[in-house]
């Protein structure tokens, strides 16, 4: 959404002068005003009822396990020696 900067703004007053007239206008922004802060009330309230009803999960700490390591002669490829498969001899 873009920046509405001070000229804007008094475009915008203007056509709503010019829209409600200059004895509504201050009824309407008073209303507007009253809505904002009602919402704002029970949004709030929900918020609080929420963080009341339904408290954050309690995490454990738990030991984290210790990492097997795998030497590093471990990780190259190496061929495996020869074994007899007749044990008879």
């Amino acid at each position: 959404m873009p920046n509405l900067g001070p000229a804007e703004l008094l475009v915008i007053l203007l056509v709503a002068l010019v829209v409600f007239g200059p004895r509504k206008l201050p009824e309407l922004g008073k209303s507007l005003g009253h809505g904002l802060r009602e919402f704002r009330k029970s949004t709030q309230g929900l918020r609080d009822e929420l963080n009341v009803t339904a408290p954050a999960p309690q995490v454990q700490a738990t030991p984290a396990p210790a990492a097997a390591v795998t030497p590093a002669h471990a990780l190259t490829a190496q061929p495996k020696p020869a074994t007899d498969v007749n044990p008879q001899a």
